[in-house]
């Protein structure tokens, strides 16, 4: 699909899809221009969604929405919200929508943008729970100054403990970086590190988590909508890529908090830390990021530099026992995957192993 869109909402030149509540968004509704929008997806977790969805509830002035993407999940998710929103007289505000087909973050994120007209987007993984006030500062981040076109919160854990979520952007010498694991060649290649520490002032970085992330409707007006020819992982980077290229500022804003129970959406996080192999999206995902950002090249570059880190670690191995190389199963042939045709369509998740 174009990326680049029309200026005129909606976002996409397709009807807005149908809500699952058996009726039509009204159009008066769909006219409507709202201050926020807050598009969370739903993919076979409903008690995760339900949890978010109260965590809202205080949260939400008279000018804001929700859209509630259910992923074709074909299990009892669409029950389960609608009776959440029966139970709480909610759906003058939440708003359930349901996808034909399971197209992944950026599929389920466009879509919600697409079906109502506002100000900013909040995208919000059904896996979070915001904390008090943390939307409205925000909000109030975005109108304080117009050249930032998106604003993240600091994640934390329940018990309030820090994620990371800021980073800079992926590169080929990144790639040497995270497969080396070698404390020496970081140090000497420090400006090449991804994840950034943890701050507690704001601050503008290349790109942040969009486990929470709100953006300007003009962004979107500039650089179209998310790319939904990745289905997970990736897609983050390489919005923040165009929008920062445009001239917009990515920015930090750690007084808003958002508790983030990272794997409830995702098993890739869980499968790499215990060093299992990792979906074939991912890589997927890796290998469009790079020959979109840097080209033919710059691809080999990253899958020879990453190669190089992982002979290195694999080297320490032999001479310590104790080490363990950060690199997950098969991982030194995945980052191949796609190499030869890097714009491929991405193999659906329910056709692997047909």
């Amino acid at each position: 699909m174009a990326l680049k869109t029309s200026k005129n909402f909606p976002f996409f030149n397709d009807q807005p899809m149908k809500s699952t509540s058996a009726n039509y968004i009204e159009m008066t509704e769909l006219l409507m221009k709202y201050e926020l929008c807050i598009v969370i997806i739903n993919y076979k977790t409903p008690t995760l969604l339900i949890d978010c969805l109260e965590s809202l509830k205080t949260e939400l002035n008279d000018n804001s929405v929700v859209a509630i993407v259910d992923n074709a999940s074909n299990d009892q998710s669409v029950d389960v919200i609608n009776s959440w929103l029966i139970d709480n007289n909610a759906k003058n505000s939440f708003h359930l929508i349901c996808s034909p087909h399971n197209g992944g973050f950026s599929s389920g994120n466009n879509t919600g943008i697409n079906a109502f007209n506002a100000d900013c987007y909040l995208l919000l993984n059904s896996d979070t729970l915001v904390r008090k006030g943390a939307i409205a500062t925000l909000l109030s981040s975005m109108n304080a100054d117009k050249s930032i076109g998106i604003v993240a919160p600091r994640l934390e854990w329940p018990d309030g403990t820090a994620q990371e979520s800021c980073f800079k952007f992926h590169s080929p010498v990144s790639e040497f970086l995270a497969s080396a694991k070698t404390g020496a060649i970081t140090r000497l290649l420090q400006h090449a590190v991804v994840p950034q520490p943890v701050s507690d002032s704001a601050q503008n970085y290349d790109w942040v988590s969009f486990a929470c992330v709100m953006i300007r409707a003009d962004v979107i007006q500039m650089i179209g909508v998310m790319d939904d020819r990745y289905f997970m992982y990736f897609e983050d980077v390489e919005y923040c890529h165009r929008a920062k290229k445009a001239g917009w500022q990515i920015k930090y804003e750690p007084a808003a908090h958002v508790v983030h129970l990272r794997g409830g959406t995702s098993p890739v996080k869980a499968q790499a830390k215990l060093r299992k192999r990792i979906p074939r999206y991912f890589y997927e995902s890796r290998t469009r990021y790079f020959f979109q950002v840097y080209g033919r090249i710059g691809l080999f570059l990253a899958n020879s530099l990453w190669t190089l880190g992982w002979m290195i670690s694999s080297m320490r191995r032999c001479f310590s026992k104790n080490y363990l190389p950060d690199v997950s199963e098969k991982q030194w042939m995945d980052i191949w995957t796609n190499f030869f045709n890097p714009e491929k369509p991405y193999l659906h998740p329910e056709k692997y192993g047909k």
